[in-house]
């Protein structure tokens, strides 16, 4: 068995809706040099996705959802659901890819084809909510792929962990009723979407102020995260891999460096091994610098190993 896979696919590098716009195919690639550059690439076991099906998707997203996001696609140029989040020609193939993804690293870490995986995939998801595309996301990646768990595998307890820079607003929303799932979230607060401050069943909030170094961001994970991990003894510990709190990141104003997540990833892992049979899938979320992207995925992926 590997150790960890990888999963990326040549169609998440077609969803392009400007050469200004942060959330680029740019992002992709360089995830993907820097994964390839390190020594122990060669270890990791690649997998190419299939496109997630509409029954996995309409576990996550209301069909309503599912058919805008597909109707909305140009036949050419660019169209917008909001000022942030737009379509182009090959964006519906991408979203079906990046939550595919998912779908198929948690096939590959139940069957033991690996221990954990790694799904370099965009566009991102974990602000799409059950009926709504924002925030540069059209599908929640990490909620069809853990639905999939829940339905599929038969999953009593699934843990997702979300240390973007911004709230999982749309993840929050679409497990808010679900005991099965407990969703810990770390966010610079209040910043984008301006939600999440409030904790209640099922969903760990944990607000970190503008500014906070990596000191503060350990200091409430080991307080507030890893205890109430401990406690659900999740089956499965799901990852929104978002690097956008890094110090030189440009849109989130925190100041966390590569070996905070290299530290919050070690400690996930040995979670995983006490309670989930070592099973962890992380998808990438944000994270615009390109350099300290590439450099921090490398940081989250080495401590998989």
């Amino acid at each position: 068995m590997s150790r960890v896979a990888y999963l990326t696919h040549a169609d998440c590098a077609q969803h392009d809706v400007g050469p200004w716009h942060p959330e680029s195919p740019r992002r992709l690639q360089a995830v993907d040099a820097a994964l390839r550059a390190a020594p122990w690439f060669g270890e990791l076991l690649e997998i190419v996705p299939p496109h997630a099906t509409p029954e996995q998707l309409a576990r996550a997203h209301a069909q309503a959802h599912i058919d805008g996001v597909r109707d909305a696609v140009p036949q050419d140029g660019v169209a917008w659901l909001d000022p942030d989040t737009g379509l182009n020609p090959h964006s519906w193939q991408a979203a079906l890819a990046a939550a595919g993804a998912a779908v198929r690293a948690v096939d590959a870490v139940t069957a033991g084809e690996a221990q954990r995986a790694f799904c370099n995939v965009r566009p991102p998801g974990h602000h799409a909510e059950a009926g709504r595309a924002m925030g540069f996301c059209l599908f929640n990646n990490v909620a069809v792929g853990i639905h999939h768990a829940l339905a599929v595998h038969g999953l009593a307890r699934v843990a997702l962990v979300d240390f973007d820079v911004h709230h999982g607003n749309g993840s929050e929303d679409i497990f808010r009723d679900e005991p099965r799932v407990l969703l810990l979230s770390s966010f610079r607060h209040p910043f984008y979407p301006y939600s999440g401050a409030q904790p209640h069943a099922g969903f760990v909030p944990v607000p970190l102020p503008a500014g906070a170094d990596g000191s503060l961001f350990r200091a409430a994970v080991a307080r507030d995260v890893l205890p109430a991990l401990d406690a659900f003894r999740p089956e499965l510990v799901f990852v929104s891999a978002g690097f956008d709190a890094h110090r030189d990141d440009p849109l989130g104003g925190l100041n966390l460096v590569e070996d905070d997540y290299a530290w919050i990833t070690r400690a996930l892992c040995a979670l995983a091994d006490r309670h989930a049979q070592g099973r962890l899938v992380s998808v990438l979320e944000g994270g615009y610098d390109l350099g300290a992207l590439g450099r921090s995925a490398v940081a989250h992926v080495e401590m998989m190993r």
